[in-house]
């Protein structure tokens, strides 16, 4: 009987000794070795043996196809006499001089800010006693008006169908102190219909106030608290005018130009007294002006010249317990 496997011959012989059979298993250098009859276990691990052994022999082979091409490549150039052309030999035009294209960021938005400016005219055409200018920057229209035209301005472009600007995003100031009307008050206000954002400014100082809006808009509320507690701008109509960041006997507004970085006064948690407590600020020297052209360690007033030991927080003192009455 005779069968063959892949790389693996079998030759069945008449039983003689011991050995049943043999099998011949090609080598590397193409001879064969022969090997006992195998039983069932060894047959599977003789045939993944020659699967494996296959596949290496595939390698080695495939590889040396591909070295010897080489050599015969290298002899065809060397019979044809003309090697091939490099392309980095070749020559090239000359290089021209590059010119910039001069780009404008604000292109992008040229056809839109058109559109605002004529949306502003029309703004100004409509209301020519409150609105006293408006700018346009890039894709952002801003209307300048007075205090007094808080309210008329503001629910005509709450109201009016060409405007419809329903939500207030946000109510902020800004602090000029070299100005007459130091506070500059802005609202940003936001038309879900038509797409559109605007930005409304308008102007006080520390006398002056500005109408509230919280009848318009309900967020407005909490916007208006901010800038009083911040800035100190008033806003007359507001129900709830008070402050809503800093403690209620905050001593200043936290936003102003002239308010010191350190403030006026710093907190401590008392271990006597098991609460916080306020105490005056206490600096280890005064404030210094680092104005352009003095020098950086010139000081504003006399000052106060102190040692280590003088500057130091006193000690508290504890706190008188009440007897309880018998």
């Amino acid at each position: 009987m005779h069968f063959s496997l892949p790389n693996l011959k079998w030759h069945h012989k008449e039983p003689s000794g011991n050995l049943k059979g043999k099998a011949e298993v090609p080598a590397v250098d193409g001879t064969e070795h022969p090997i006992a009859h195998p039983t069932m276990a060894s047959t599977r691990s003789m045939l993944r043996l020659a699967a494996s052994r296959h596949l290496a022999y595939a390698r080695p082979a495939r590889a040396a196809r591909l070295f010897s091409s080489i050599p015969a490549l290298q002899e065809a150039k060397v019979v044809s006499g003309s090697p091939l052309p490099n392309p980095r030999d070749e020559s090239r035009p000359p290089i021209e001089t590059l010119n910039r294209p001069v780009v404008n960021p604000a292109d992008k938005y040229a056809e839109k800010s058109k559109e605002l400016h004529t949306y502003g005219e029309y703004l100004m055409s409509c209301l020519p006693k409150y609105i006293q200018q408006f700018s346009v920057w890039k894709d952002e229209l801003t209307i300048y008006i007075p205090p007094t035209g808080v309210i008329p301005v503001i629910s005509f472009l709450k109201d009016h169908t060409a405007a419809e600007y329903k939500q207030v995003s946000d109510i902020t100031a800004v602090d000029f102190p070299t100005r007459e009307y130091r506070f500059e008050v802005v609202y940003n206000l936001l038309s879900v219909r038509h797409n559109s954002r605007i930005r409304v400014k308008t102007y006080a100082d520390e006398a002056t106030p500005v109408p509230s809006i919280t009848s318009l808009y309900d967020g407005a509320v909490w916007y208006e608290r901010e800038v009083y507690d911040l800035f100190g701008v008033f806003f007359v109509g507001h129900p709830d005018l008070r402050r809503i960041m800093t403690d209620y006997g905050f001593d200043g507004h936290p936003l102003r130009k002239d308010f010191p970085l350190t403030g006026y006064t710093e907190i401590r948690y008392d271990e006597e007294k098991k609460r916080i407590v306020v105490e005056p600020l206490e600096l280890t020297q005064a404030f210094r002006n680092f104005e352009g052209g003095t020098s950086a360690w010139e000081q504003i007033g006399q000052g106060t010249d102190r040692k280590p030991d003088q500057f130091k927080l006193p000690t508290p003192k504890p706190e008188e317990k009440e007897e309880p009455k018998k």
